[in-house]
């Protein structure tokens, strides 16, 4: 249990996990990661499946679809399809501001693998899967972090109501 302690204050020091940050609620309770779209999702409950095709059409690269209203505590089974012959694309999960900065991250380390919940990185005609829980009301972004791929337009909202 420590060394999963440790590890996570490594990675929310690092900037690893995006959208994410330390919650200690209670000091008798080992200290847990709080994501600002949510949660992860818990695979043995219900889930509605969306499916979010990644592609582009030069100039332009896109999500299909690009807007998704959800209600406050639905978990989502995000299917990821990356349509592309040639490019890899991500979905990062997370408010608009942790996209941006973690888009001019990228621009420094463009190779950067994701390994957290809220995020994937697919190759050219892969598919994912992303489970989520929105637990908090507002609207987050996904977006493609891969420099020059937000900026063509890979960028989506989802609405939590």
């Amino acid at each position: 249990m420590r060394y999963e302690r440790f590890l996570q204050g490594i990675a929310v020091a690092g900037g690893l996990l995006l959208g994410a940050s330390a919650d200690a609620h209670d000091p008798g309770h080992p200290t847990h990661l709080s994501f600002s779209a949510g949660e992860p999702g818990d695979p043995l409950k219900p889930s509605r499946t969306i499916e979010i095709v990644m592609s582009r059409q030069v100039p332009k690269m896109y999500y299909r679809p690009d807007t998704i209203e959800v209600r406050r505590g639905e978990q989502i089974r995000f299917v990821l399809k990356n349509a592309d012959n040639l490019k890899d694309h991500e979905f990062v999960l997370a408010t608009a501001k942790e996209n941006h900065d973690h888009a001019e991250a990228m621009k420094a380390n463009p190779n950067m693998e994701h390994n957290e919940p809220n995020a994937k990185r697919l190759r050219s005609k892969q598919t994912g899967e992303l489970l989520w829980r929105f637990t908090k009301e507002g609207e987050f972004e996904f977006s493609c972090n891969i420099p020059g791929h937000r900026e063509a337009g890979m960028v989506g909202k989802v609405v939590v109501k």
